[in-house]
């Protein structure tokens, strides 16, 4: 049965694979045999007689083969083994007398076998690597090599051995990836494949930019420290840091190979190393981290109040990285810096940081700077000392009939600390006594109040928060006589504006001996007004008013005193009236208003869909009150009754006709009233939701 299914199946694939000139022809799946299988060849000799089988030119054995018909014979091959392989003869004598034959040669194979061949090799970059190809087969196989569907050829690192396995010198991560093995039996298209993987293992390296890194501590000062990792597999990254430093400030990126550091201070300084690990090897890289600390200085006291003749002593205390040198210096008023020496000076610096001042004088009084210079930059904190005022030198008076006036030649020496106030003095010569007046150190230098044509001696003394300093040298002048009073004094600083009214203070040092009569005051808009504005004030007065100034102008105004001798020099000041600033609500236009718009908005726009409906339709609220306030007939609309315009039984309206496009009437059924069909228009509906409609129809005739 199974003989039968061969011959059906290899007469079904009707592979002929001999044959002779008579057409004789040996039919068979393959010539090629697995060793081991089954194979059968169908001989056909094309005619009746006798078939006969040779292999290798000599008789088969009678088992093998078997006569089918007249015409065929098939021979069997059990169990094929190698020395199965050869050159296969149908012979056949046929009936008519002549011989023919057809041979066929059958090859009988082991297909390859890999056997216990490594499919998966690790080596170390740089080694000579050797991969093993362990191929068997029968009856000979050829090894080739492939990577990437491409044949592998000798190039000198790559090389095929004699046992078939491929060696690659000095292999590095390029050589990763999947190599082919392909075994093929001699001469036959015959052939199987392995995959062999290789890993490349390399060892770790650890690069880094920059070995030293500088920073400058600081709230917003962030430092980046990175090293460049590579090896294989990818190797794991730590951080040793310093013990000093804070990791709580620290961040990394999702392999670690950078390390953040936030608001940098001086205990992250030191040193940072990154270590890479892998399974292989762990190699590692230092960078030094060297922070800066901008120089800073502190004082013992900030401001020390002495009084003179006292002795005085300051310390100072810089840091930073590095460390900053300490230098004391006095700042005068000019901002000019003078070194405070070491040596044994009355202001001198003693053991490098402490400001020592023996005897203290007006002059010492001022600003002291205690500075910190360093590489990185440098830094200063001041020091105040204040003591009382020194004692005004080169002061002059010059005499007018009631006053004098004080000059220096030099400047006032404050102690350290602002001039307040100043003392005035002043005696005839047959008093003991001085007479005084205390005056704010704004106010003019000036005592006044005195009599023409005598003779007084005058001095003053500065007076500061800490104390008075001695007077001035005594003068002797001898105040003018009677004449007209001198200029009123006004302080353009002190002038005030307000809206477009003008006011400033108005004082006056000498009357000239006599009494003050009254102010001219005159004014006028600069290059536009040709004609000046004019006012008097009163003698008491002490404050100049200007009112209905006109806005964005410039003024000039003159103010003169008069006492019976004449009027004084002008006092001249020039002020500007701005335009106001329009003053609009901060926050806008409030609910209340927008609500009040638009219920306006909405009230009009009633009113006038009212009016149209009036006018167009008669009807509406105002049509309503029009009927009730004139009765049937309303001014200016003709009713049914009047009988104007009615013909043919048409109702129109007096003077307008139906306009081209416009919806005709709509008729009801004809009844008769009055001669006239009726109409059904909106001014026969009721006006209002709460209007009755009259019998006859009219609500104007109801009303």
């Amino acid at each position: 049965m199974a003989e039968s299914m061969l011959i059906l199946r290899m007469c079904s694939i009707m592979l002929v694979l001999g044959f002779s000139e008579s057409k004789m022809q040996i039919i068979s799946h393959t010539a090629d045999v697995l060793l081991g299988e089954n194979s059968m060849l169908l001989c056909k000799a094309g005619g009746e007689g006798e078939i006969t089988w040779q292999k290798d030119g000599e008789d088969a054995e009678d088992e093998q083969f078997q006569k089918v018909d007249e015409t065929s014979s098939k021979l069997f091959i059990r169990n094929a083994k190698m020395e199965d392989a050869g050159r296969y003869t149908c012979l056949c004598e046929f009936e008519t007398g002549h011989r023919d034959n057809v041979s066929l040669t059958i090859f009988v194979y082991e297909r390859p076998s890999f056997g216990q061949t490594p499919v998966y090799h690790e080596f170390l970059e740089g080694q000579d690597a050797v991969i093993t190809c362990m191929v068997t087969g029968k009856p000979g196989v050829e090894v080739n090599w492939e990577r990437d569907h491409q044949k592998l050829h000798s190039d000198g690192r790559i090389t095929r051995l004699k046992d078939n396995s491929l060696q690659i010198k000095n292999i590095n991560r390029k050589d990763h990836g999947s190599y082919t093995c392909e075994g093929k039996i001699k001469d036959r298209h015959i052939s199987e494949k392995i995959v062999i993987t290789i890993f490349v293992n390399v060892p770790p390296t650890v690069k880094i930019h920059e070995e030293v890194k500088n920073v400058m501590a600081g709230p917003k000062t962030n430092v980046s420290l990175s090293c460049l990792v590579e090896g294989v597999p990818q190797p794991n990254i730590t951080w040793t840091t310093p013990d000093s430093s804070d990791e709580s400030r620290y961040k990394y990126n999702s392999d670690k190979s950078e390390l953040i550091i936030s608001s940098v201070v001086r205990s992250d300084y030191g040193e940072y190393i990154c270590t890479a690990k892998n399974k292989i090897a762990e190699s590692s890289a230092m960078i030094m981290l060297d922070v800066s600390e901008r120089p800073g200085a502190m004082l013992s006291q900030e401001k020390m109040e002495v009084e003179p003749g006292q002795t005085l002593s300051v310390s100072c205390n810089v840091s930073g990285h590095p460390m900053p040198a300490l230098q004391w210096v006095r700042k005068t008023n000019n901002d000019h810096l003078i070194k405070v020496d070491a040596g044994g000076g009355r202001v001198r610096m003693e053991d490098g940081y402490v400001l020592v001042i023996d005897n203290v004088t007006p002059s010492d009084g001022g600003l002291y700077s205690c500075m910190a210079i360093s590489p990185v930059g440098n830094t200063s904190t001041d020091f105040s000392l204040q003591t009382w005022p020194g004692k005004a030198s080169q002061v002059s008076g010059t005499p007018g009939p009631t006053s004098v006036h004080f000059t220096m030649g030099a400047s006032l020496v404050d102690g350290g600390s602002p001039i307040t106030n100043f003392i005035l003095q002043w005696k005839t010569g047959s008093e003991n006594n001085w007479q005084e007046r205390v005056i704010q150190s704004t106010d003019p230098l000036v005592i006044t109040h005195l009599f023409p044509y005598t003779s007084y001696s005058v001095r003053f003394a500065p007076q500061n928060n800490l104390g008075q300093a001695g007077f001035s040298d005594e003068l002797t002048v001898r105040t003018q006589g009677i004449r007209e009073p001198d200029s009123p004094f006004l302080v353009a600083s002190e002038g005030k504006v307000e809206g477009n009214m003008f006011s400033i203070p108005l004082t006056q040092l000498d009357n000239g001996g006599s009494p003050i009569i009254h102010y001219i005051v005159r004014y006028r808009v600069n290059k536009v007004d040709k004609d000046w504005r004019q006012k008097d004030l009163p003698s008491n007065s002490t404050v100049i008013n200007l009112h209905d100034l006109q806005y964005n102008s410039d003024y000039h105004m003159e103010v003169l005193a008069v006492n019976p001798n004449g009027s004084s020099s002008p006092a001249k000041l020039n002020f500007n009236i701005p335009q106001p600033v329009a003053k609009m609500n901060q926050g806008g236009m409030g609910k209340g208003a927008v609500a009040g718009i638009v219920m306006l908005i909405f009230l009009v726009l009633l009113i006038a869909m009212d009016a149209t409906c009036c006018y167009t339709n008669r009807c509406g609220m105002l049509m309503f009150l029009a009927v009730k306030l004139f009765g049937q007939k309303v001014p200016g609309m003709k009713t049914v009754e009047e009988g104007d315009g009615i013909s043919n039984g048409d109702l129109k309206l007096n003077g307008l006709g139906i306009p081209r496009d416009s919806i005709p009437k709509l008729q009801t059924q004809d009844v008769a009233k009055n001669g006239l069909q009726a109409e059904v228009t909106c001014d026969k509906a009721p006006l209002t939701k709460f209007e009755k409609t009259s019998p006859n129809g009219d609500p104007a005739t109801e009303a």
